[in-house]
C-alpha cells in the first residue's frame, strides 16, 4: 500500500493506494502554524484500520521551505562571497554580503590567491554582528572548491559554531548569482527543516510505520526524507509539482494539457507536453531571486474556491472583485465572507457546505445589483474563471520561450497550444469546464481529481541530477554535486585526448548510478537520460590541447509501475 499526502495552504489531502488503485482518501484543514499536526491527522484519517506493516512507501509534498520564506521567517545567513574579477558586487542584491579576494577560472585553476588576513577580519565582522549561520560562495567554486573549502576551516577556527554551507555543494550549475541565492536559501532554512523532518520521523515510530519515507521535490520527484535534509530547499514549490504529477497520473500516457490546480487559497498553473511536465530553465524563482533548483514551469495565482468576494462601487458602476485574500474557508462551510465556493454551491455545481448559507450570502451580494442568486452566482463564477484564464494565457507568453516548448513545438511540425484543460483540487469540478470554455479547450476532471496533488505525491518515482565536467588536458574530471576533482587516471578511458563524446557520456552514466545507488534509489538508474552534453577544444598555438566535456544525465520525473494510470 502506498501512501501520499499533500499539505496545501487550505487543506490537506491524503491518499491511500492499494493494487495500484485509490483505496481511501482524506482532508483536514490545513493548520498554518502547525503543518506537522495538519499532515500526521491526515495520515491517520487515510491509513485508519490499516496495519502499519501493509504500508510501502509514504510521500509528502511540504510547504515548510516555501512558508518559512514567504513569512519572513528564515535565519539570517551571512554570506561570503569569492566574484573574482570583472564582478561589480554593488550589482548584487543579497543582503549581508562580505566580499572577499581571490578567483578560479572557468576551468578551476586559480588566477588570484586568497588573502587569508581578509577572509579573517570578514569572519571577525560575522562574529560581532551575531550571525550562526554562514554561505560560502564562489564563482567558479564548482569547479574547483578550494577556497571555499578554506574559508570553511578558517570560519571552524574563529567560529565554531557557525553552520557552513558551501555553494558548490547546493548547487553544481553555472551562474553566480544563481548559485548564492540557492546557498543563501538551502543555509536559511536548513535548519528547521532538519527539526521538521525529525518530527515526522519521530510521529512515524510511534505509529509503528517503517515504509521508507519520501519528500517530493519542485521538479515532480521523491527523494528519501533522510537525504531530503542534504538539499532542504528543493522542495520548494512540492505542491504545484504534486499536482503536475497528479495530472499525468489521472489522464492518459502521452497527452498535452494544461494543468489548473484550483485550491481554497491560490490555483496552480503547470504544462505537460505529449506526456511530460514543462521544466523551467531558468530554475525556481522565489521572490526577486531566482535559484538554482530544478522546478516545474508553473505559476500560482492569488484566487482560489475561497478567495473573498467583494462589491466594490467604481466611477464605472458597482463591480465584484475576488481575492486576493483569503479569510477562511466558503461561508457555506462555517466561514464569514463570500466566495466563490458559495457560488458554484448555489449553481450546484459543487456539493459541499450548506447549500442555506451558500444563498443567504450570495443573496446578499446579489442585493447591490438588484440581480438574482443565480444570475449573481454565475457572475462570480464567470469573474474567477476569466482571472484563471487571463493568467493561463499570460503565462502561455512564459512558456513559449522555454527551449523544452520550443523543441515540442518543432516536433508537432506547427504551432498549436495545447487541446486539454486538466482540472485538479477540490474547486475543480465547478470551475474547469468554464475555464476551459474561455481558452475554446477541452475540460478533462479525472476521477480523484479532488485529491490529485496526494496522487501525485504517491506516485512520483525519484529522480535525480548529475552535472560531470572533464578536462583531457588537466587529466580531471568533477561531478559538481560532489565538489570532488578526480584524476582521468581513476577511470577506464584511455587516451583521454581522444576522448569522445561517447564515453564521457558512459562516464557520466556510471557516475549517476553511483550516485543514485548512496541515495537509496538505485532501482530506477537505468531511467537515466541525457539532459545536455557539449564539448570544448582546448586550443594552444595551432594546436588542440585537450578538451573540456560537460554532461548533465538526470534520473526524470514520472511515475513509479506500481500505479495503474487511470482512463479518461
Amino acid at each position: 500500500m502506498l501512501i501520499g499526502i499533500d499539505v496545501g495552504g487550505t487543506t490537506t489531502d491524503a491518499v491511500l493506494i492499494r493494487n495500484g488503485e485509490v483505496y481511501s482518501t482524506a482532508k483536514v484543514s490545513t493548520e498554518r502554524e502547525n503543518l506537522l499536526k495538519s499532515l500526521l491527522r491526515a495520515l491517520d484519517d487515510v491509513s485508519r484500520g490499516v496495519p502499519p506493516e501493509e504500508l510501502e512507501r509514504v510521500v509528502f509534498s511540504t510547504t515548510v521551505i516555501t512558508n518559512l520564506i514567504a513569512e519572513g521567517k528564515t535565519d539570517r545567513v551571512a554570506l561570503l562571497l569569492i566574484p573574482g574579477p570583472g564582478v561589480n558586487p554593488e550589482s548584487y542584491i543579497f543582503p549581508d554580503s562580505f566580499y572577499l579576494k581571490g578567483a578560479m577560472d572557468y576551468r578551476g585553476r586559480e588566477i588570484q590567491h586568497l588573502d587569508e588576513d581578509e577572509v579573517r577580519e570578514k569572519v571577525s565582522l560575522i562574529l560581532e554582528q551575531g550571525f550562526s549561520r554562514a554561505a560560502v560562495v564562489s564563482k567558479f567554486g564548482q569547479r574547483n572548491p578550494s577556497h571555499e573549502f578554506r574559508i570553511e576551516e578558517i570560519l571552524r577556527e574563529m567560529h565554531p559554531g557557525c553552520k557552513v554551507e558551501l555553494g558548490h555543494r547546493v548547487s553544481g550549475k553555472l551562474n553566480f548569482p544563481r548559485r548564492i541565492a540557492t546557498s543563501m536559501l538551502a543555509s536559511a532554512t536548513g535548519e528547521r527543516y532538519r527539526e521538521f523532518v525529525a518530527e515526522i520521523k519521530k510521529a512515524l515510530e510511534e505509529r509503528g510505520i517503517m515504509a521508507p519515507v519520501y519528500i517530493l521535490k519542485a521538479d515532480g520527484g521523491t527523494l528519501p526524507i533522510e537525504k531530503s535534509v542534504e538539499v532542504p530547499v528543493e522542495t520548494i514549490f512540492s505542491g504545484p509539482a504534486a499536482s503536475t504529477i497528479g495530472a499525468l497520473a489521472l489522464t492518459p500516457e502521452g497527452h498535452t494539457s494544461v494543468v489548473v490546480d484550483i485550491g481554497g487559497t491560490t490555483t496552480d498553473l503547470a504544462l505537460i507536453l505529449s506526456g511530460k511536465p514543462l521544466m523551467a530553465s531558468k530554475g525556481a524563482k522565489l521572490g526577486s531571486f531566482l535559484t538554482h533548483v530544478r522546478a516545474f514551469a508553473v505559476r500560482s495565482i492569488a484566487v482560489g474556491g475561497d478567495s473573498i468576494v467583494r462589491v466594490r462601487e467604481t466611477e464605472s458602476g458597482t463591480k465584484i472583485t475576488i481575492g486576493p485574500e483569503r479569510a477562511g474557508p466558503a461561508y457555506c462551510m462555517g466561514g464569514k465572507e463570500p466566495t466563490p465556493t458559495d457560488a458554484l454551491r448555489v449553481l450546484g455545481l459543487v456539493e459541499v457546505g450548506d447549500p442555506e448559507r451558500a444563498k443567504e450570502v450570495i443573496a446578499s451580494v446579489a442585493s447591490s445589483f438588484g440581480k438574482s442568486e443565480t444570475e449573481t452566482a454565475s457572475l462570480i463564477v464567470d469573474i474567477t474563471a476569466g482571472m484563471i484564464e487571463k493568467a493561463v494565457r499570460e503565462m502561455f507568453l512564459e512558456w513559449e520561450q522555454e527551449p523544452a516548448y520550443r523543441i515540442w513545438e518543432v516536433l508537432q511540425k506547427k504551432k498549436e497550444r495545447p487541446e486539454n484543460v486538466v482540472g485538479i483540487g477540490g474547486g475543480a469540478r465547478g470551475l474547469i469546464s468554464a475555464v476551459a470554455e474561455k481558452l475554446n479547450a477541452k475540460p478533462i476532471i479525472p476521477e480523484h481529481s479532488e485529491v490529485g496533488n496526494a496522487i501525485g505525491a504517491a506516485v512520483a518515482r525519484p529522480t535525480l541530477t548529475l552535472n560531470l565536467r572533464i578536462d583531457t588536458q588537466q587529466k580531471v574530471y568533477s561531478v559538481a554535486e560532489d565538489g570532488e576533482i578526480v584524476s582521468l587516471n581513476s577511470t577506464d578511458i584511455g587516451n583521454f585526448n581522444k576522448m569522445r563524446s561517447e564515453e564521457a557520456e558512459a562516464l557520466a552514466k556510471e557516475l549517476l548510478r553511483d550516485r543514485a545507488k548512496r541515495f537509496g534509489i538505485s532501482d530506477y538508474a537505468d531511467e537515466t537520460e541525457i539532459s545536455n552534453s557539449e564539448v570544448f577544444n582546448v586550443v594552444e598555438g595551432w594546436f588542440t590541447a585537450g578538451r573540456l566535456f560537460d554532461v548533465s544525465m538526470q534520473i526524470p520525473a514520472g511515475l513509479i509501475p506500481e500505479w495503474r494510470r487511470e482512463k479518461v
